[in-house]
């Protein structure tokens, strides 16, 4: 779990680049004010944890109150424990020694027993604002309704791009985006443009768990037998709080024969179907250690190479014959199966891996299923564009929508909300404004990450000056997004 943590003041919890000094001088939510939540065990009432910042360093106190962001010296550190107030506020209270972490608006220091405002920090999500909602209660997501204009907790997969929302926050509110940029307002009705009528306040709790709330102390949680979203005061059995997960990546696979990979019959693999339908989506997953991919269908069970060298959707999560090796080329894949052959879709449309090399037979172009958009996160902050400027740049705290228009070939055409294109220029930058489209190849090399290789044969990749430019020669984390 990724936060920011702000004093009562309005200073952000900030880990300063050099010498490990940590202040609440940090007016905004960027690198360095976010830290990785870690839950070392849980108590009755509490929880106990520690915060590391952007390097992996830990939040230490010295003996004498300091506080600095750095390695352990030792693992006998003291760990906090951390404690949710009905406000909303956390507390960071040292396990052994009882006093509590607190700022004077510029420094940090740990040396009070006493429990006063200035011990009480408000957290903010700091993961990506792209998401999905989960609701333990019935184990259900959230999903927008455009036609009724209305939100939904009725999804038991969350394969639908209906199911992904934004989180935007400003002015110490959240507004909750659809994937169709339209905001839920307290009227229960999804509105065109935010207002103090689409503004709640955020209760976090560790694990990611959150719940919205309106100024009158009214919550969010689903109501009725179809689970309308809309505010009330009497939640049954916790039935307010979400899990906010990242959005997932589903995807489609089609064959250069324009049939897209699909599940039938419960197990069995076809590319027969000329259009997407729920069964020929997939959960890309990805394993970093092995460096392999695993196909997950709507369905819950995964692609499996089996003996017969077919195919079959009935595999389970801890299998090597679901795991497949990804080659990317220009926007398309290849994935060879556990027995070292390719999958490919035979005259019949079966699929198998058969083929010891790729071939045409062996490339799919994969699709975005679940995204008509996306919000790239870099390690300087999202890409977007300031206004009155046509300049893409790589270090903003708000991301700009990039709308995905796919087309032949496994490619795809980036455009501004605006409706114009994305155009490359003689420095490898990019700018908005361009009138004709160019060709960018999606690579997923990660999960929520994404390689982008641009038209000139080049990865985007963001360097510190805040510029986004086409001149990755290969895969590096320079080149990865968030997305």
């Amino acid at each position: 779990m990724q936060v920011g943590l702000t004093d009562r003041t309005g200073g952000c919890l900030t880990a300063q680049r050099y010498g490990g000094g940590v202040t609440a001088l940090g007016s905004s939510l960027g690198p360095q004010q976010t830290w990785e939540l870690k839950v070392t065990r849980k108590q009755e009432n509490q929880t106990v944890v520690e915060l590391r910042g952007r390097q992996g360093q830990a939040l230490l106190v010295a003996p004498d109150g300091s506080v600095r962001c750095a390695q352990p010296a030792s693992e006998k550190q003291e760990p906090f424990l951390l404690e949710v107030h009905p406000s909303g506020a956390w507390t960071l209270q040292q396990e052994h020694s009882g006093k509590y972490l607190e700022s004077d608006g510029e420094d940090v220091f740990c040396i009070s027993r006493r429990l006063t405002s200035s011990h009480m920090w408000m957290p903010r999500l700091a993961m990506h604002v792209h998401v999905v909602l989960f609701n333990p209660s019935l184990q259900l997501y959230a999903r927008a309704d455009a036609e009724l204009k209305r939100i939904w907790v009725d999804t038991p997969v969350p394969y639908l791009e209906e199911c992904s929302f934004i989180l935007r926050f400003r002015d110490g509110v959240y507004h909750l985006e659809t994937a169709n940029h339209k905001f839920l307002s307290r009227s229960e009705k999804l509105v065109k443009t935010p207002s103090a009528e689409t503004a709640f306040h955020l209760t976090l709790k560790p694990g990611c768990l959150a719940f919205f709330s309106d100024r009158q102390g009214r919550v969010l949680y689903p109501h009725g037998k179809r689970g309308l979203l809309c505010l009330g005061h009497s939640p049954v059995d916790s039935g307010e709080w979400f899990v906010v997960q990242r959005c997932p990546q589903w995807v489609s696979l089609r064959t250069r024969t324009k049939r897209y990979v699909t599940v039938i019959h419960e197990s069995d693999v076809f590319a027969g179907s000329k259009k997407v339908t729920p069964m020929s989506i997939f959960h890309f997953e990805v394993n970093p250690s092995c460096k392999t991919v695993q196909l997950r269908g709507t369905n819950d069970s995964y692609l499996a190479q089996r003996e017969c060298k077919n195919v079959v959707a009935n595999g389970y999560c801890g299998e090597p014959e679901t795991n497949f090796h990804v080659l990317w080329h220009c926007g398309k894949i290849c994935l060879r199966a556990s027995n070292g052959c390719y999958l490919g879709s035979l005259p019949v449309g079966l699929v198998a891996a058969r083929a010891l090399h790729p071939g045409p037979n062996e490339e799919f172009s994969l699709r975005l299923a679940n995204r008509s958009f996306v919000l790239l996160r870099g390690p300087y902050g999202y890409v977007g564009c300031a206004p009155g400027h046509s300049v893409l740049q790589c270090n903003f705290l708000e991301p700009d929508c990039i709308e995905l228009l796919p087309c032949k070939h496994g490619v795809y055409h980036l455009q501004t909300r605006g409706k114009s294109f994305w155009s490359l220029t003689s420095e490898k930058t990019f700018e908005t404004g361009g009138k004709s489209a160019l060709n960018f190849c999606l690579e997923i090399r990660g999960n929520n990450l994404l390689a982008i290789l641009a038209p000139n044969g080049y990865y985007l990749r963001g360097d510190r000056e805040g510029t986004l430019k086409a001149d990755g020669e290969e895969v590096t984390s320079e080149t990865l997004w968030e997305f």
